[in-house]
């Protein structure tokens, strides 16, 4: 098995990505949706099954952007856990201090949106587009409920984190860069020109 995950190409795994991001996407709506109809417990099962598949999805990310850059991907798969686990101890009450997940996802989605647009394997308006997720995310925290802008931000984080999904289901990463980026030889051609554009 592990010999198998070795030789896919990167383009297949980032499909991968893509499709257990689809799985936390759908699980995540339907998990809602029974829990409006009050059927609780069933909705906290599915609830739990989404955020097993996005902690899939953050391992999978880690792997993905450690060739950009191996520390701020291990600290956004750090938050993105401390995200899930929160989640997890909510859902089962157990959590010692209330604490709204979008304080770990949304510098999250902003690490995750640095790192596309570091990255050579992949466009980087969806890196934009995750910073900006990220952002009305922390804009989201210091918001009352009531403000007009609530249901904007919360348009523009499905609008960011659909479209990186779909791009990976779909088109996945390009190979050649990835690789390319992975060596040590290829992070420094890609650092030589940023420097000369300073």
């Amino acid at each position: 098995m592990m010999n198998q995950m070795a030789t896919m190409s990167t383009r297949f795994k980032a499909r991968i990505t893509g499709g257990v991001y689809l799985l936390y996407f759908l699980t995540a709506v339907l998990g809602k949706l029974i829990t409006d109809r009050g059927l609780v417990v069933y909705g906290s099962a599915v609830s739990l099954s989404s955020t097993a598949a996005y902690i899939a999805v953050t391992l999978l990310f880690y792997y993905l952007f450690r060739p950009v850059n191996k520390s701020l991907a291990l600290l956004a798969a750090l938050l993105s856990l401390l995200g899930c686990a929160n989640d997890l101890l909510s859902l089962f009450h157990l959590a010692p201090v209330q604490v709204n997940s979008l304080a770990f996802f949304g510098p999250f989605d902003i690490l995750i949106g640095y790192l596309i647009l570091r990255s050579t394997f992949l466009p980087r308006i969806l890196g934009g587009l995750m910073v900006l997720a990220g952002l009305g995310w922390l804009i989201f925290l210091a918001l009352p409920p009531a403000n007009g802008l609530v249901a904007y931000i919360e348009v523009l984080g499905f609008v960011a984190e659909a479209a990186l999904m779909l791009w990976l289901l779909v088109m996945g990463v390009n190979d050649q860069r990835w690789e390319a980026q992975a060596t040590p030889a290829g992070k420094a051609e890609h650092r030589v020109p940023e420097r000369a554009n300073i």
